[in-house]
């Protein structure tokens, strides 16, 4: 990915420990022409802000250094934490996609305003 697109997963760690705690980045599946955000952390780290800020952080990379205009996140139906952090970070529910036989996804959105 780094090598077709110029960008990929990062490990997430605390800054303090330098302990990896999760992923998250930017990905170009071969299923859709978009980018996609995409972040999972361990149990044990989920629900204290990690995940939206590192996130937060992937998504000012993606439409400030690469100039990316439109990414998208994918979400399980049912996944509501993914959720409020994307609509935190200002993405909108677009539709239910089916991207693989394993079932049905949220298909969020995020536009970049223009500079």
């Amino acid at each position: 990915s780094y090598e077709r697109f110029g960008f990929g997963l990062y490990a997430v760690e605390l800054k303090d420990s330098v302990q990896g705690i999760g992923m998250c980045g930017l990905l170009h599946r071969d299923t859709h022409e978009d980018v996609e955000i995409g972040f999972a952390l361990v149990p044990q780290a989920r629900r204290q802000g990690y995940a939206r800020e590192a996130a937060q952080a992937t998504l000012r990379y993606a439409t400030g250094a690469l100039g990316l205009r439109r990414v998208v996140a994918l979400t399980a139906p049912h996944n509501a934490a993914s959720i409020r952090i994307l609509t935190f970070l200002g993405f909108r529910f677009e539709r239910m996609a089916q991207l693989s036989p394993g079932g049905s996804s949220r298909l969020f959105v995020y536009t970049a305003n223009p500079s």
